[in-house]
């Protein structure tokens, strides 16, 4: 039986077969495939590599999703088994080339674009998680000082969830914290995974213990949103634990992690906001991040605040300073009105 490794460079070789398979509603431009993203909606963000030392590489540059092409199998496709993934390559490896098409051109031949969106990829992982309480997400979560997860419905863990190694091809699975993406509207998106080390020791020894699964962009992980009545005020940042420090002593806060700074740049506003609180992160990408979208909520009439912690980041006053020292610096940065309504007296 074909090795990980082995079988994403037995797809690569025959890359374009790949895409035209999988992403039918792309095309090629010189030695690349350009396509809209994963689940094969037209445009140009998705470049795979057709030849050369990266043939059958790809980034999406909209969402910073990236692989070789079992990792672009899995995904178009909605897998998340591992061997849901082989079973699937083994199956389009054994079947007849058809000889390339045209530019320009569609033929009776070429399979037609499939309908698969992301939302039901993510559904799929967050129906095999259970809840946070009790588990190791929820330990790992309060050695970080935050206390409150597991009454965040956004929030779930999984106990097996599978990794893939995209440098080595090798394929493991850890206990992984899980955290469901929704749009606006509510519905989820995407998930955002962060793999733990199954002897409680932090995060999961690899070199990616956290990415994203499905639609990003302009959505995030929400919480203490209400089902109905418009959001008037709200907090938004990067990352999950930083926006969880602040929902700690802020709960009834609607808050958003938008998890990277380009994400962050892009994040859609809910209707009726008219003041938001963006967590300052202290490095260039977050700092581009915040900038760009200030600029967009004053465009759309919000007013931007920002929040800055007195360390690191807002996790690092919750564990370090504690959660009346983090209350107090809070205090200083919100209006009074919102001061009034989301810290303890």
């Amino acid at each position: 039986m074909l090795a990980a490794s082995d079988m994403a460079d037995r797809l690569a070789q025959d890359a374009e077969a790949v895409c035209r398979h999988y992403l039918s509603a792309g095309r090629r431009a010189g030695n690349y495939w350009l396509v809209g993203d994963v689940d094969n909606n037209k445009g140009r963000s998705l470049y795979v590599h057709l030849a050369g030392p990266r043939a059958g590489r790809w980034t999406d540059a909209a969402t910073g999703q990236f692989g070789d092409l079992l990792d672009l199998v899995r995904e178009t496709c909605g897998l998340v088994d591992f061997r849901d993934v082989a079973d699937e390559a083994r199956q389009f490896l054994s079947l007849p080339r058809a000889k390339p098409l045209s530019f320009g051109k569609r033929d009776s031949d070429e399979p037609q674009p499939i309908e698969r969106p992301a939302s039901e990829r993510a559904r799929r992982l967050f129906r095999m998680t259970q809840p946070l309480a009790g588990t190791l997400a929820d330990a790992y979560l309060r050695k970080r000082g935050i206390l409150r997860a597991s009454t965040h419905a956004a929030l779930r863990f999984h106990p097996s969830c599978y990794y893939r190694d995209f440098v080595t091809g090798r394929t493991s699975s850890y206990p992984a914290l899980i955290a469901a993406v929704t749009d606006p509207a509510g519905a989820m998106t995407g998930v955002h995974r962060s793999w733990l080390d199954p002897d409680g020791d932090g995060k999961a020894k690899v070199d990616d213990p956290r990415r994203a699964l499905g639609g990003l962009l302009g959505n995030g992980v929400r919480f203490g949103f209400p089902a109905i009545a418009p959001v008037s005020v709200m907090a938004a940042g990067e990352g999950l634990e930083t926006m969880l420090s602040l929902s700690h002593v802020m709960p009834e806060m609607p808050m958003v992690a938008a998890l990277t700074a380009n994400h962050l740049a892009a994040f859609r506003f809910p209707p009726g906001c008219r003041r938001i609180y963006i967590a300052a992160d202290a490095d260039a990408a977050g700092r581009h991040g915040i900038e760009g979208f200030s600029r967009r909520a004053q465009e759309e009439g919000i007013l931007p605040l920002v929040l800055s912690p007195e360390l690191g980041d807002f996790n690092e006053d919750l564990r370090w300073l504690g959660p009346d020292r983090l209350t107090a610096s809070l205090k200083a940065q919100l209006t009074l009105e919102d001061a009034m309504a989301y810290l303890p007296a």
